[in-house]
Parts: C-alpha cells; sequence; structure tokens
C-alpha cells in the first residue's frame, strides 16, 4: 500500500483523517493520503506568497534547466509512475506507460516555452496622440494559480497545469481528485527534487470545501479547473474576479461521410471509443454515419469492437479496464435502458462484464434518438452510438445539437464537405480523416459552449498564466 503525505509550501505533512485510495478492478485499497482543509489552503497560500518572490528572482534559462530535471526524473521512474496510474485509474498498463511518456513531454514543451515567453514592439504613432512616443509590451507573471485536475489523467493533465505555471513563474496550489491522488502527488515531489523552490509547490487532497477555498482565495490569481460541467459553472459563478481556465468535458462526434475510408473510421472510432473505459471528455461517443453506409459501417465496428480484450488492466493484452467505480456502472446501464426504450438498439456488448464489479462489455448502440442522454450528455463510458445523417449539413446540425462543444473528427475525401464542418461546427477543433479524441500536447486544446473557456497546451497555458504589461516612451520629453 502507497501511503503519502499532501505538500504545503514544499513541506511534507500529514493529517490523522485520510483520503483511501481504491483499485477500481478489485475494490481493494491500495492507497491513502490525508484529508485537506480549507486551513491547510490557506497555508499554502501564504507560502505561494513567498514562492512567487522566489520564482521571480530565477531566471529564465534557470526554469528550463529545473524543468528538464523534472522531465528526466519522471522518465527514470516511468514503471513505477504507470504502475500507480493502473492502481488508482484503472487504465491498462499499456495506457498508463503512454500517460507518463505524454507527461514527460509536457514538462519538456513547458521547459523549452520557459526561454520564449513573448514580448512585442507596439506602433504607438499608428494612432494620432501617439506621434512621438516608443514602447513595448511583455508578460509577467499572474500570480498564484489554483489548479484542479480530475481522475482520468491524474499525471498528465496535472503536468498540463503546474508545468506551465512554473514555466510562467507562477506558484501553485493544487488539489488533486480525490479518487486519484497518488501521481500528482508523486510528480510535485519531483518537482522539489528538481530544485524548483519549496514555497512554491503545494499539493493538497480534498473536497468540496478545499476545492472552495483553493478558487475564491483573494490572493489567488488564475483558477484552472478541469472536470465536470456542474462543477466548472459553480467555480465560474464563485471565483470573483480571476483568471479562469475551463476544460468542461464533451460528448464527442465523429463524421464518416459516404466516401471516407470505412475500415479506417471504424478502427479509429473503436480506439477513440473505448480507451480508458470511455473515461476521456474527447472519447469518441456519437458516430454520424451517412445513410448510404451506414449499414456497412456498423458491421465494421461491430468486428473492431470483438477483437478487444477487456479485464485485468494489470494484464498486457487487456485493451479495455474498469471504469472509475461501482456506482458508474449502475448510471451507464441506466443510460443504455433509456435509449433502448426510446427507440435504440444494442450492435454489441450493453451489459457489465462478469471480470470484476467495475468492467463493463465494450458496448455500440445504433439508431440512438437525439432525445437520450447518450446523445446530449457526456457518457463517460466504454459506449459508442451511431446515427444516419443524409447531408453533411445534417450531420454539422447534430454535431452542434448539444450543449458541448470540444472537438470533432471527420473522415471525408471530399474537401469541400470537411470545410463546411470546419467553417459550421461549433467546437474548439477540427480533426480531419482522424478521431476527435486526437490530441498533440504542444496544441492550443479547448472548447467552447459548456466545454469550457480558455486554452491549454504549455505554450497557450502561459498566456493564461501571465498579465502583459505595456511600457511607453515619449521620445521627445
Amino acid at each position: 500500500m502507497k501511503s503519502l503525505p499532501m505538500i504545503i509550501g514544499g513541506k511534507k505533512v500529514d493529517r490523522p483523517e485520510k483520503i483511501d485510495v481504491i483499485y477500481p478492478y478489485t475494490q481493494e485499497k491500495i492507497g491513502e493520503v490525508p484529508k485537506g482543509t480549507p486551513e491547510d489552503v490557506e497555508e499554502a497560500i501564504q507560502k505561494a506568497k513567498i514562492g512567487l518572490e522566489r520564482l521571480k528572482s530565477l531566471t529564465s534559462y534557470q526554469i528550463y534547466e529545473k524543468l528538464l530535471k523534472v522531465a528526466h526524473l519522471l522518465k527514470e521512474n516511468r514503471e513505477e509512475f504507470a504502475k500507480t496510474l493502473v492502481y488508482e485509474v484503472g487504465k491498462t498498463i499499456r495506457e498508463a506507460r503512454t500517460e507518463v511518456d505524454r507527461a514527460v513531454n509536457t514538462i519538456t514543451l513547458s521547459a523549452e516555452e520557459a526561454k520564449r515567453i513573448p514580448g512585442e514592439y507596439v506602433q504607438f504613432d499608428a494612432s494620432p496622440n501617439g506621434v512621438g512616443k516608443r514602447g513595448f509590451y511583455f508578460r509577467e507573471p499572474a500570480g498564484i494559480v489554483s489548479a484542479i485536475t480530475p481522475f482520468n489523467f491524474p499525471l498528465n493533465l496535472t503536468a498540463h497545469k503546474i508545468a506551465p505555471a512554473i514555466a510562467a513563474k507562477c506558484p501553485f496550489v493544487l488539489k488533486p481528485s480525490e479518487k486519484t491522488p497518488l501521481t500528482p502527488i508523486m510528480l510535485c515531489e519531483l518537482f522539489l527534487e528538481a530544485g524548483l523552490p519549496e514555497e512554491a509547490i503545494s499539493v493538497i487532497p480534498g473536497f468540496a470545501d478545499v476545492g472552495e477555498a483553493m478558487t475564491t482565495h483573494k490572493d489567488v490569481r488564475v483558477v484552472s479547473f478541469t472536470g465536470s460541467l456542474k462543477v466548472g459553472d459553480i467555480i465560474a459563478r464563485q471565483v470573483g474576479i480571476k483568471k479562469l481556465v475551463l476544460e468542461l468535458g464533451s460528448n464527442s462526434a465523429v463524421i464518416v461521410d459516404k466516401d471516407a475510408n470505412l475500415e479506417l473510421a471504424a478502427k479509429k472510432s473503436v480506439l477513440g471509443g473505448f480507451a480508458i473505459a470511455g473515461q476521456v471528455c474527447i472519447s469518441v461517443q456519437r458516430i454520424l454515419v451517412h445513410q448510404d453506409v451506414y449499414d456497412e459501417f456498423n458491421k465494421l465496428l461491430r468486428e473492431e469492437v470483438s477483437k478487444l480484450k477487456f479485464g485485468d488492466p494489470m494484464d498486457e493484452d487487456t485493451d479495455v479496464g474498469p471504469v472509475i467505480a461501482v456506482s458508474e456502472v449502475e448510471r451507464i446501464n441506466t443510460w443504455i435502458s433509456e435509449a433502448v426504450k426510446k427507440g435504440a438498439k444494442i450492435v454489441t456488448g450493453g451489459t457489465p462484464s462478469k471480470d470484476g464489479k467495475t468492467v463493463f462489455q465494450p458496448t455500440v448502440i445504433a439508431e440512438v434518438p437525439e432525445e437520450t442522454k447518450l446523445f446530449y450528455e457526456e457518457a463517460f463510458a466504454p459506449i459508442v452510438a451511431t446515427k444516419k445523417f443524409s447531408s453533411i449539413e445534417e450531420a454539422v446540425q447534430l454535431v452542434n445539437k448539444t450543449n458541448y462543444g470540444l472537438q470533432v473528427g471527420v473522415f471525408t475525401n471530399n474537401l469541400k464537405n470537411a470545410w463546411k464542418v470546419i467553417e459550421n461546427a461549433e467546437v474548439g477543433g477540427v480533426i480531419i480523416n482522424d478521431i476527435p479524441t486526437f490530441r498533440a500536447d504542444n496544441m492550443p486544446y479547448g472548447g467552447v459552449k459548456g466545454s469550457g473557456i480558455g486554452r491549454e497546451g504549455p505554450k497557450f497555458a502561459i498566456e493564461d498564466y501571465t498579465e502583459i504589461k505595456v511600457v511607453a516612451f515619449d521620445i521627445n520629453a
């Protein structure tokens, strides 16, 4: 069992009250961490004020070197982090190793960005009252960052918040998901080992009271949250005047046009629909298929799903592991029942597996009605739902017929149709001839509508973690 402390201003802190970490596959306790309190948050923020000044005193090159060291340490400890990810998240060991590799890349990218935070010469004399003025702007640290991360990618999504914060010379207070606090704490320990200022680093496991204390504190300047729309809406209403970055999930769609490579679309859709048991905000959930190829595509999709091995996530051959909790299995059953009652048809799967209480069979549901939760809500489950369309305009309307708008994938060889989606889909990203689950860690990643505000990716996160300061000189004075 792994028992880890919280970190407050770089110091390891224990508390008598614990949060148990449960292995989703067996429901066994595999770890514990202290349960933080709002008082712990207050102490961390007071320390962070000192951390801000210490970070500001470092050169960009020193920040770069220390972040590179974090990346190197993480790479050295790849297998330990991967196995811990399996035990706290339930993702397969292969998926866990991929997450560690991505986190190494995210931190490396952040290190590089620390050396090139931009400024620009301002052409003041482009305005009549600017004659005789010369100047520029540059970016400086916004201040203390409060970061809250979800359970599904506890390592890489933590890296996406705290590494750019350090690159921007901002101290952070981190609250990981109470379900998966182990790898975030382990990662912050590496930040300390790399020699970053202790006061700039705090990670406090806890529940809503800790999150509220972090996000509403008057001395916090930036709030970065990844999680549900419901919680994101609460945060947005209560934080006050702060910089806010929200990544709130989606029910991502794939469009399969009649001239698409159907085999490729089916293989990719299975890859994107069932990774981490579908518990990915850009997981393939809704597959919109042209009516001329609908039956053929469903046949190919079923064949690809039949190849998946589900069960023990520590087995090197497992493709689909458990969902995060037993309660999620109950919810998934309810959503499938609703869809079937309203006319949907189960193509394959549709029931829990006998291999563990939290393993759900990879499921394909055809002819899913628009008024079902599987169409308009975020399933976060190993389910993909297919629906026919007759024209690309109708497909775009179906994509937009939801409160979410993160990414959409489009399989087509028709350039005009591709551009119709690019120009009209209400999303933050359009992925042509691939699935919406594609994410490169250096790209501007984020959504519109209920999928949030702001963008992640080290370069773009740094924009949210910095403030612009303008300097003007009167050369005639």
